[in-house]
């Protein structure tokens, strides 16, 4: 990349070299210091006169956003390091790449029920469908808000009863109230201001109570990296220029 061809350069081993040849005959390579680091930027970044806000829209790729604002792809780099979440989590995903990876994350069958979990359907015992049939084994339990996760992807039926048989033989059973593929299952619940609220399993959520899923939980999350802060196109020449001469030093 055009970005580490400014840092500056130092002798590297590679692989194994220095157990295999010792100091004596140890063999060099100039190479950059990917390790490097200034804190120009990070000085700059929350001074209103060298940044702007803008919104990631669908789609929008970083070198596409740079050459947008900038008229060049050059300075792509420059969002990941004017924005902490950005470098963390990395670039916002598009509405397709959201859906497949959060059901890849959870890509199993969950159950809700306002029985007691107590001793009932516990991790590594088989929960098996009366109606549809469908079985696997637990996977995990949140006794917080009555679901667990069964190793599926067929489908239970809502109302029907699972039941499992323990490890000392004994059959025990609970109604579902809810069911779907993982991702749609229950994170948590909050209030009509959106804050986290506890719930009691046995009774359910309530009207005034809302649902956040773990789909929910995860678009949430994507768009709040999609607001972002950039550097003013007045400033960038300058603000880059002033960050690879750190680098030098």
């Amino acid at each position: 990349m055009r970005y580490f061809t400014n840092f500056k350069q130092v002798d590297y081993t590679y692989g194994d070299d220095f157990i295999k040849r010792g100091g004596g005959d140890l063999y060099f390579e100039l190479t950059q210091d990917l390790t490097a680091y200034v804190d120009v930027i990070d000085e700059l970044k929350n001074l209103a006169p060298f940044y702007r806000k803008y919104y990631i829209l669908e789609n929008d790729r970083p070198d596409q956003v740079s050459q947008k604002i900038y008229g060049t792809p050059a300075y792509h780099w420059t969002f990941y390091i004017m924005n902490d979440e950005l470098r963390r989590q990395g670039w916002p995903l598009s509405m397709l790449e959201l859906e497949k990876k959060v059901k890849r994350d959870f890509p199993h069958q969950f159950i809700q029920t306002q029985h007691s979990l107590t001793g009932v359907l516990l991790v590594g015992q088989n929960a098996v469908g009366t109606q549809s049939g469908v079985s696997g084994q637990i996977l995990k339990r949140n006794l917080d808000i009555g679901t667990f996760i069964v190793n599926t992807t067929k489908s239970f039926q809502k109302f029907e009863d699972v039941f499992n048989t323990s490890y000392e033989g004994i059959t025990r059973n609970v109604t579902v109230q809810a069911t779907g593929p993982e991702h749609l299952a229950p994170h948590h619940y909050e209030d009509g201001d959106g804050n986290p609220v506890d719930i009691d399993p046995a009774i359910g959520p309530g009207a005034l109570v809302n649902e956040v899923t773990f789909f929910d939980e995860y678009q949430r999350q994507n768009d709040k990296l999609k607001e972002i802060k950039v550097i003013r196109p007045d400033a960038i020449q300058n603000v880059v220029g002033s960050y690879f001469e750190a680098l030098k030093t």
